[in-house]
């Protein structure tokens, strides 16, 4: 997460995995993330939860949920121990946890780019993110937009176990 209060976060593959696995649980999508101080804010689409028909069964609703750093270290060791005790996922285009896999790759990119800030946005699988870089060495400032396409993010996923090797 935050190596001191208020440094950058480190393993955003790992906070992102298990942000990710939180929405597959919920069953949302179009997903919207917000990076705040102290955690995040996740925003998506969710099928209402009712126990007798009702006139608004089977529409998606708007649910936001507040994700404080506390809350995240908590998903992310839950995520740790699933992975360590149940069978290996294997990715394909019809992913049932597609969002545990494809914010893990997105993570793994941002490790790589180390930002101070994120902020994004996903429809239909396809994801655009907005990061915050500071300057190290010739690297401009400033924001910087990215956009990942469903089929970028399925490739990623595919190739993610060989990059781990």
């Amino acid at each position: 997460m935050r190596i001191y209060e208020g440094s950058p976060r480190q393993d955003w593959e790992e906070v992102l995995r298990s942000i990710g696995a939180f929405a597959d649980r919920e069953r949302l999508k179009e997903l919207l993330l917000l990076e705040l101080e102290t955690g995040f804010i996740l925003q998506g689409l969710a099928l209402p939860a009712s126990s007798a028909w009702t006139e608004s069964e089977g529409m998606l609703t708007k649910t936001t949920h507040e994700l404080p750093d506390d809350e995240i270290g908590q998903l992310m060791d839950a995520a740790t121990a699933k992975r360590v005790e149940g069978p290996p996922g294997t990715p394909h285009t019809e992913i049932a946890n597609y969002y545990e896999q494809a914010l893990r790759v997105i993570g793994s990119y941002l490790d790589g780019q180390k930002p101070r800030d994120l902020f994004f946005f996903e429809q239909d699988g396809a994801f655009v993110l907005r990061i915050l870089l500071t300057a190290v060495g010739a690297a401009a400032a400033g924001h910087q937009l990215v956009e990942f396409t469903k089929d970028d993010i399925l490739a990623m996923i595919e190739a993610a176990p060989q990059q781990r090797n």
